[in-house]
């Protein structure tokens, strides 16, 4: 039996975003995220092809004939958050999913004050829903609150 690796850390999420400058102006302007690096555009049809026959792009991220922009933010000091904009295939899908469907996520961020967070997000393009006051248990005295991104990804804002 092979020697189980040991996870160190988190190295980044990434999400795909259907504009690529709009969301870099959404998480670098108005949540404060700091801009690492850009990749890109890389194109599968310019790249030399695998062995097997396949194109880079399908042997490394699954997706035959991709061409793809990306970039890497530091959203928080312990998360990188990357950000690929997809220009090709054309039958890529543009719904996101919900929290009970495969694939479905959000990111949950913790801020100072939940309530000024609402204000500032909303006057940025982000819908909120009422916030969950917890009165019980081990987390008695938090509150948090889901908000949709302008790209309709959906936050998690917690205190």
């Amino acid at each position: 039996m092979p020697e189980k690796p040991r996870i160190l850390a988190v190295d980044h999420i990434s999400w795909t975003v259907p504009d690529l400058d709009a969301a870099l102006a959404f998480y670098c302007g108005v949540l404060g995220a700091e801009e690492l690096f850009r990749l890109g555009p890389l194109d599968a049809a310019e790249m030399p092809r695998e062995a097997d026959g396949r194109d880079w792009m399908e042997a490394h991220v699954g997706v035959a004939g991709a061409k793809l922009t990306l970039v890497m933010l530091k959203l928080t000091d312990n998360m990188n958050f990357q950000l690929v904009q997809y220009d090709k295939p054309a039958d890529r899908r543009q719904d996101v999913p919900r929290n009970c469907d495969r694939g479905g996520h959000h990111l949950g961020l913790k801020v100072d004050d939940v309530d000024k967070a609402i204000v500032w997000l909303e006057a940025h393009s982000c819908k909120a829903s009422e916030i969950i006051h917890i009165t019980e248990g081990p987390m008695a005295g938090k509150k948090n609150v889901y908000v949709l991104d302008p790209f309709g990804h959906q936050l998690e804002i917690v205190d």
